[in-house]
């Protein structure tokens, strides 16, 4: 799929971007992370992590979690790690250690089961999340606009996201999440991707073998990437309402 150009917030940015490879942020993350021997407490779904001014300056450039405290005892940021975001760290980053209360560090199948009990297609959203983040893409939420993820090309500070993101399974079977089941879902989230310039992404995912009730079950999950948008009148669509790109080779 043809990429259109990055819609930069500001002029200038597109150089800072460039001197500042995501890629080179996060393994500097990665290193700081597994250095300190970082401990996040989980909290629900969520996990939250303390952090010095080093390690709160790349959370923040590499755009992981959001800052929502202050501790008045050490003027440590606590930050808020979402459910992909945290099993991300730790388990494909290897980086971050998650803990109940003051309990040992969980290990991954235990977060993996707690985090699939609570939440039900969370295996296919995490493997969503972690396709597009082992692509270089910052992933954030995508609540405000109707989908279940944006998609930037850099941090959202200094460029707009480009996808919307909605993730859903192949498996038939499969009620973990009821979007795009009806055509009018697909057509008013085309509506709004349109009027906020973003381009619908569809991120199937497909099981093969294993249930996902196994953490192995991650690396038979096919993800199948379809970008989605309405036909613009002026290209003359004269068949079609919509405009579809399916590469099998990805489009990202």
């Amino acid at each position: 799929m043809y990429l259109s150009a990055p819609r930069w917030k500001g002029k200038g940015f597109a150089a800072i971007a460039s001197a500042n490879h995501m890629s080179a942020i996060v393994v500097q993350l990665q290193s700081s992370l597994s250095l300190s021997g970082s401990i996040a407490l989980l909290s629900g779904c969520d996990a939250l992590l303390k952090a010095g001014p080093e390690l709160v300056n790349l959370l923040n450039q590499s755009s992981f979690g959001k800052k929502i405290a202050t501790s008045n005892k050490d003027n440590k940021q606590w930050f808020q790690l979402g459910p992909e975001e945290a099993f991300y760290l730790c388990h494909a980053l290897r980086c971050l250690k998650i803990s109940r209360d003051s309990d040992e560090p969980m290990t991954d199948v235990e977060l993996w089961d707690h985090l699939r009990t609570k939440r039900k297609p969370f295996p296919e959203f995490y493997k969503a999340y972690s396709h597009l983040r082992s692509k270089n893409w910052i992933v954030r939420s995508g609540l405000q606009y109707g989908v279940y993820f944006v998609a930037y090309r850099h941090h959202p500070a200094l460029v707009h996201s480009e996808y919307a993101v909605l993730v859903v399974s192949e498996s038939e079977d499969d009620e973990s999440n009821g979007r795009l089941r009806v055509w009018s879902d697909l057509h008013c989230t085309l509506r709004a991707c349109r009027g906020v310039a973003k381009t619908l992404l569809v991120l199937s995912i497909k099981k093969c073998g294993i249930g996902k009730d196994s953490l192995n079950c991650l690396k038979e999950l096919i993800v199948n990437e379809r970008a989605i948008t309405r036909r613009i009148p002026e290209q003359r669509h004269e068949d079609c309402d919509l405009v579809e790109a399916d590469d099998a080779d990805g489009i990202l």
